[in-house]
């Protein structure tokens, strides 16, 4: 039931290829052209092209480092720390007086020196929340790409489709059970690549958020999958059934 597909692991057996991604998707949009070149699928299918094709830029986008970021970032942290140095060149001995008065005060530098540590930690980190940020912004376009791929499969539904227990109101529904089947198998692959792509932005990143972002698509592409597999199933068997009575 599938065709060969350039391997998204061409180059290196341990990361996933943007472009052999890009060159898989556009096979697989040629194979849907060739059955079904006026269907909705084909369109998202052109759409994902088109996302596997920027892939490329907005990933080299997440992994850049704002330089003019990072040394402002580095200045003030150094200023913020030498002033907090100075702190203690203008305190005086005459200054505490008592036992509560060295209490105070080493409060108020430990209050202080906290608060001055969030700020500094805030600052180098706002870098990676940047590039956190546009890592999100591309997955959660995946994520409702998959949503659009579900749509498309939702009413090529095997019971009506092989029965034609249809009413008026019932989608048209004009695919022989063959092309059913290689139409929900088109959607699973399609599922599978968007996964891929959602990857191909984390690959290089260990922000835990972004990463968990990822899984959770991947969760749904695997969800959305399993219903398609299970029509697929049933149109098999289906097919099985007619070969055996035509014998």
């Amino acid at each position: 039931m599938g065709e060969i597909t350039p391997s998204p692991l061409r180059r290196n057996p341990r990361r996933i290829d943007a472009t052999a991604v890009h060159e898989t998707i556009v096979r697989l949009e040629q194979r849907i052209a060739a059955r079904f070149p006026e269907s909705g699928l084909r369109r998202v299918a052109q759409e994902l092209i088109q996302v596997a094709r920027d892939a490329t830029e907005r990933i080299a986008s997440i992994r850049r480092r704002s330089l003019i970021i990072r040394i402002f970032t580095w200045l003030l942290a150094i200023a913020i720390l030498a002033i907090l140095a100075t702190i203690p060149l203008r305190l005086k001995v005459e200054d505490v007086n008592t036992v509560g008065d060295a209490v105070q005060l080493l409060e108020s530098a430990l209050g202080s020196s906290f608060f001055i540590g969030t700020c500094i930690l805030f600052l180098v980190s706002m870098d990676g929340r940047m590039r956190r940020n546009r890592a999100l912004r591309a997955i959660h376009e995946l994520r409702a790409m998959a949503h659009v791929v579900d749509m498309h499969q939702l009413t090529k539904d095997p019971s009506v489709v092989l029965s034609n227990r249809v009413t008026d109101v019932s989608p048209l529904r004009t695919y022989s059970p063959f092309e059913l089947a290689r139409y929900l198998d088109y959607c699973s692959e399609m599922l599978a690549l968007i996964s891929k792509i959602a990857v191909l932005y984390v690959q290089d990143l260990t922000d835990p958020v972004a990463i968990d972002t990822v899984d959770d698509v991947e969760d749904l592409t695997t969800g959305l999958s399993r219903k398609i597999w299970q029509k697929i199933m049933l149109v098999q068997r289906e097919m099985t059934e007619d070969v055996k009575n035509a014998d």
